[in-house]
């Protein structure tokens, strides 16, 4: 019969500061990204697209959702890297932009280390749609017009040094945590080894069990003669 290992053993203090390190780990991992990485700012700008005389009212929202996925490829084809001051490539990753299901209404995002280049991204991506929609306003009888310019931002949108340690933290916890819950079962498995062969060293005369006698039978008694 196997005997299993006393709960003591699996739950030993050496086990244990695995979780407290891992925490400390990732905390100091999150804090050093986030006091490296520069803050990173926020600019969004607003269109909305407004039907012509003779056109649909319904169909300025149609056009506002396709406006609003071909958004950054208007604006590279156009001006909006010149008069932003970046590279196409910088453009596409830097903007994005979004659609309201309700309204005829574009946002337009763009981030950048510099408030200022956030401002003059998500303006010139703005400009373009305008002027693109200006264009095809024969064909498409709507139009894109300026509802909102892009304003300077204040504070940056990326998370702060102590955010990121606190991530990092939670982060690391939670591989402590499973490495915590993976190590015991492996131990647990390699201790019992250990116990069963300090109990029965290699070579070690094992005495048989001692055989226990059966109840004896009951004798036979004789049967009565007949009469």
């Amino acid at each position: 019969m196997t005997t299993n290992p006393p709960r003591h053993t699996l739950l030993t203090p050496a086990r244990w500061m695995v979780l407290p390190a891992a925490v400390l780990a990732g905390a100091v991992l999150g804090g050093g990204y986030g006091a490296l990485k520069s803050p990173e700012y926020a600019a969004t700008s607003y269109v909305i697209v407004v039907p012509g005389e003779k056109s649909d009212p319904s169909a300025a929202l149609g056009f506002a959702q396709a406006y609003g996925r071909v958004a950054t490829d208007i604006a590279v084809t156009g001006d909006a890297q010149v008069w932003a001051g970046v590279s196409a490539d910088t453009l596409r990753s830097s903007v994005q932009a979004a659609t309201s299901p309700d309204a005829p209404m574009i946002s337009i995002t763009a981030r950048s280390a510099k408030p200022s280049t956030a401002v003059s991204m998500a303006d010139g991506v703005a400009r373009s749609l305008v002027l693109n929609s200006s264009h095809v306003a024969a064909n498409t009888g709507v139009k894109v017009v300026q509802f909102s310019r892009a304003t300077k931002p204040v504070e940056p949108v990326s998370p702060s040094a102590s955010l990121s340690a606190l991530v990092g933290a939670c982060a690391g916890g939670l591989l402590g945590g499973l490495v915590l819950l993976v190590r015991p079962k492996r131990s647990a498995r390699a201790e019992a080894r250990h116990s069963r062969q300090g109990a029965n060293p290699a070579g070690a005369q094992t005495s048989a069990p001692a055989s226990v006698p059966g109840p004896a039978g009951a004798a036979q008694q004789p049967e009565p003669e007949a009469v």
